[in-house]
């Protein structure tokens, strides 16, 4: 595994938890919240080993400010960065971190009734942030 610096990684963690709480808020209610992110913090956390050591590595992650708009555009740039900044480093763990966070996506959109349109819509948004 590649040795990342604090920054990248904060960026990747960063990136990784704000596009499950991206997809977690499409479909609001606090019961639907809580089932969506243990769904996505179990999809991360049960990701490749390379991937996992990054998340798990560092604080907590700092969440974008400002309003939604400003939010999920502040999560789409942290994903194409540490989509790079994983592609930098040649060791497939560009490919892992994409694979990862798609599944965690998913699982926060499945948990709670099934996928609805807006979860859907944003899973596609951090799809093309990942491209």
């Amino acid at each position: 595994m590649a040795d990342f610096t604090d920054s990248e990684r904060d960026t990747v963690r960063d990136a990784a938890f704000g596009a499950i709480a991206l997809v977690s808020r499409a479909d609001p209610g606090f019961l639907s919240s809580f089932k969506e992110s243990l769904a996505g913090s179990k999809a991360l956390a049960s990701g490749p080993k390379e991937i996992t050591e990054i998340l798990r590595g560092g604080g907590l992650p700092s969440p974008p400010t400002g309003d939604p708009a400003a939010r999920e555009q502040a999560v789409m740039a942290g994903l194409s960065r540490a989509r790079d900044i994983l592609a930098a480093k040649g060791d497939g763990s560009a490919e892992a971190f994409k694979g990862v966070i798609l599944e965690a996506a998913q699982a926060v959109a499945d948990a709670s009734d099934g996928v609805s349109p807006e979860e859907q819509a944003v899973i596609d948004k951090v799809r093309a942030a990942l491209a």
